[in-house]
Order: C-alpha cells, then sequence, then structure tokens
C-alpha cells in the first residue's frame, strides 16, 4: 500500500514538472505562475460569494412573499393591541413622570355599584378604581364564552382577517400565532383539560359586524359620563392561569375593563422614577366588577387563579 501512494506520488509531481516546462516554454516564468494561480483562487471565491448572495435574495423574497415574515414577526411581537410594535421607543422617549398619580395611593378606590353622579368626581382620575358587582346584569356574563367568539368569528366573512389587519392578536405566553389557531384548538386543551397547556389571549374587535354582534349582550357602563362615545375598538382577554405581562399602554384615553366570567388579579407598580416615593398594588377582580386604571402611567399585569377561566372586555372613555 505505502508503494503504491509513493508511485502515484511521484506520478503527481512528474506530471506537475511537465505543466510548468510547458507554460515555460510560452517566455512566462514562475511569478507568473504563481500569479495566475492566486488570480484564478480568487475569482472562484468571487463566484461563490456572488452565488451565495443570490440564493440569500431569491430565499428573501420567497419568504417575504409567503408572508413568513409577517408570521414570525406577529407571534414575536404578541403584546397587546394597544401596544404599538415601536414599545421600545416609547418605553425610551416618554415623559418623566411627577409622580402625582401615585403618591399615598396604597389600595384601588372601592365603589358599589356607583351611579353616574357618584363616579364623576373620579371619572378622569389617574388612581386605580374598582366598581364592585356593577356589571352582573349585564347579558354578557351567562352568554360570552369560548364557544360564543368561535361561533361568531367562524359565522362572519372577513372576521379573522380585521383582527390579524387591523388590530394585533395578542398570544401573551402562549403558542398561537393568530386568532384562527385559538379557535382550531382542540375541546380538551380549550377547557384546560388534565394534561393540556395552559393558555391566555386577548384580541381586538374591529370589525363593525363583530362589534355589533357584541353590543347586542352589553350597554355603555352607566357610570360613565353622557357624553361618553363607544370606542371603535373594543377588546376581549380570555383563557386561564399566565395573564398578561406587566407593561404600559400608550393609549389616548382612560380604559374601563369589565370581568364577566372568572377572576384577575391585577398587579400596579409605578414608573421607576416613581419607585422610591409611591407602592405597588394587588387588588382582585371578580364577576361583574368594573376596573378602570390609567394605564398610561401605571404598569400594569395580571395573573389568573389556576385552573380558572377568566373572560373580560375592554374599551376606551373620555
Amino acid at each position: 500500500m505505502k508503494l503504491q501512494e509513493k508511485q502515484n506520488q511521484l506520478l503527481i509531481k512528474a506530471e506537475l514538472t511537465e505543466l510548468n516546462e510547458e507554460f515555460l516554454k510560452f517566455g512566462h516564468n514562475l511569478h507568473e505562475l504563481k500569479y495566475a494561480i492566486r488570480n484564478e483562487s480568487t475569482s472562484l471565491n468571487r463566484k461563490l460569494i456572488s452565488v451565495l448572495i443570490s440564493v440569500s435574495i431569491v430565499i428573501f423574497c420567497i419568504c417575504y412573499q409567503c408572508g413568513i415574515f409577517d408570521i414570525l414577526s406577529r407571534h414575536a411581537l404578541g403584546v397587546r393591541c394597544i401596544i404599538p410594535n415601536n414599545y421600545f421607543v416609547w418605553e425610551a422617549t416618554r415623559p418623566i413622570s411627577d409622580c402625582q398619580f401615585c403618591t399615598n395611593v396604597t389600595e384601588p378606590i372601592l365603589l358599589y355599584n356607583a351611579t353616574r353622579e357618584e363616579f364623576s368626581k373620579y371619572a378622569f382620575s389617574s388612581k386605580p378604581i374598582v366598581i364592585k358587582r356593577a356589571l352582573l346584569h349585564w347579558p354578557a356574563v351567562k352568554v360570552f364564552s369560548f364557544e360564543f367568539f368561535k361561533n361568531l368569528y367562524n359565522s362572519l366573512d372577513d372576521a379573522y382577517r380585521s383582527v390579524d389587519e387591523e388590530c394585533q392578536f395578542l398570544h401573551f405566553r402562549s403558542n398561537f400565532i393568530s386568532l384562527r389557531d385559538v379557535f382550531a384548538m382542540s375541546e380538551a386543551r380549550s377547557n384546560n383539560a388534565p394534561g393540556e397547556t395552559p393558555w391566555y389571549v386577548g384580541w381586538g374587535n374591529c370589525d363593525p359586524d363583530v362589534l355589533e354582534v357584541m353590543r347586542k349582550y352589553y350597554p355603555k357602563p352607566h357610570f360613565l359620563p353622557a357624553d361618553s362615545e363607544l370606542s371603535a375598538k373594543e377588546y376581549v382577554f380570555m383563557g386561564y392561569d399566565a395573564g398578561a405581562t406587566m407593561h404600559l399602554d400608550f393609549i389616548n384615553r382612560l380604559m374601563w375593563q369589565a370581568q364577566l366570567q372568572g377572576t384577575k388579579t391585577w398587579h400596579l407598580k409605578p414608573s421607576p422614577e416613581c419607585e422610591t416615593v409611591c407602592h405597588s398594588l394587588t387588588f382582585l377582580a371578580e364577576p361583574g366588577d368594573a376596573v378602570l386604571i390609567d394605564t398610561r402611567v401605571w404598569y400594569h399585569g395580571t395573573t389568573i387563579a389556576p385552573g380558572e377561566f377568566s373572560l373580560a372586555i375592554q374599551s376606551e372613555y373620555g
């Protein structure tokens, strides 16, 4: 075997020597030969780079046309619809608070089925408010459910498209990419059966036909100022266990949220510059409760009791 390898090496050497001699017969020298070899190697590298760039461009175009980047971005940015995609820019440039909104606030203001007159003095306050049992008379308390919204969206043309294109779907910690995926889950998972992965999602309802059906089951909260208008977008939050992560909302008006089914624990924190003078708050919202928070200044997040289904709707006023 070693003898054969040695013979092969001698044969290759002889062929290279013959090629060199032929090259020199044409009046070239060894320096030119070395330059030609290096130049060919460089040319091959350039061709390889060119091919790789071309292939990358083709792959990028295919991904763009198929909407893969859009799907990935929606999944990665699965935060509230009311938080824009430039959230980090907003956070970095938000005005520094003077902390008046949270000074001496240690718990939410509690009202019990307040009238419009009773609520009026708090209506535009930045202090958190919970109006207990204010909405128990709404038909939505008994009618709204996972199946209700599944049937609603499956029955209306363009309902899913409106969520995808006009108001962002919010997957939070779940593994869903779209609202269509949520309503395609198995019955066992939708009911949080043993062994199934818990889920919690939210989405904005922007389609007028969807809103028309929803609003058959609830009016404008009776305690809001008489000149308050219904928003063009209203939100649904529902699911089990993990709720929304801590964040601010960059919206134009104050918000109200109606807790319709199950309970939800709210966690509020002052902005970082106010942490030394203000307190964090935690409180429970129960079925029929209305929660009003200036989510533009209070960092807020929610959690759901293990195994309990929670459903709430949210809108703005002002």
